[in-house]
């Protein structure tokens, strides 16, 4: 299925039905996967955030959703770049590059970064004969946006996918990003802290909304820099919403440099879909002996080579 932007006008004909019994037969989609959907908040009625698949539809509500495509399973590919930094019996930590999508969804079912984690580490589909992960999304815990480089964690084993899918519940798992931003961020450090779920009139952006998911993002200033006025930022996230980063930042005036989609103007010197966010450290428990990983990915040189300066920033 590809792709699709529900933005409709309930007709008469699914007047009294479910939520999750209307969006299912307009999508196509399980009522298992239309549940998930407005569990994450990803649809909308009357510009307002659905809360209960169980909610009855009526003529005339105005329905938004984005349903992303999916494919029942994914193949393992060898010709799919994968730079492992870490692994272990219950986990692998990769550096994804940008342009990498991460699994098959939003246009993509071949070639991506899981289907090359896959090649190397074929048991992690066990985990989808389990039960216990979506078939396109095996031993996936977190993901990166296209246009974001940097660390993820791919769980190997239930142990792992269990212990590391609960840190990331519990806020305990540390993500650390580089962002380059437009204009001087003032404050040398500071917390932005708003609701973020899906925007009403764009259905494939996300926005700040008071009925959206709680999401904060930390921001400390590394450096500012003239002619373009630019921030350097280490970004931490407490929450993991779909491009919270990029919504916060855009939301306090201060979006990512080239990132088009939230208002960002186009800057040449970067691909048009590769946007300055890097996601730099990755730190968690070991889900056998319960002691720390840390892992650091260095600025990748398409970043750094903007400036040359910024490299010694960093060190």
């Amino acid at each position: 299925m590809s792709d699709l932007d529900i933005n409709l006008i309930v007709p008469g004909t699914l007047d009294g039905l479910r939520l999750d019994r209307a969006l299912s037969l307009v999508s196509g989609l399980s009522r298992a996967e239309v549940a998930k959907m407005i569990d994450e908040g990803q649809v909308l009625l009357d510009a307002t955030t659905a809360k209960k698949p169980s909610v009855r539809v009526s003529t005339g509500q105005h329905l938004v959703a984005h349903v992303e495509e999916t494919s029942d399973d994914v193949l393992a590919d060898e010709t799919v770049p994968v730079e492992i930094v870490g692994e272990d019996d219950d986990f692998l930590v990769v550096n994804k590059r940008a342009g990498q999508v991460v699994h098959p969804g939003a246009g993509q079912r071949t070639g991506t970064l899981i289907a090359g984690v896959l090649a190397r580490r074929p048991e992690i589909v066990e985990l989808v004969r389990a039960g216990l992960c979506d078939p396109y999304r095996p031993g996936v815990v977190h993901r990166l946006d296209k246009g974001t480089s940097g660390l993820l964690v791919v769980a190997t084993t239930p142990r792992g996918l269990e212990s590391l899918r609960d840190q990331l519940f519990r806020r305990e798992m540390g993500r650390t990003y580089l962002g380059l931003v437009d204009g001087h961020v003032e404050e040398s450090r500071g917390v932005v802290e708003a609701p973020i779920g899906r925007s009403t009139r764009q259905p494939t952006l996300m926005a700040v909304r008071a009925d959206g998911r709680a999401a904060r993002t930390h921001y400390e200033v590394l450096a500012r820099y003239d002619k373009p006025a630019v921030t350097l930022l280490r970004l931490r996230l407490d929450t993991g919403r779909t491009h919270q980063i990029r919504v916060h930042l855009s939301t306090i005036g201060h979006p990512v440099v080239n990132d088009l989609r939230y208002g960002h103007q186009r800057d040449h010197r970067l691909p048009e879909e590769r946007f300055f966010l890097h996601s730099q450290r990755l730190e968690f428990l070991n889900p056998k002996s319960e002691q720390p990983e840390n892992y650091l990915a260095d600025l990748p040189d398409d970043l750094a080579a903007l400036t040359p300066e910024w490299r010694q920033t960093l060190e």
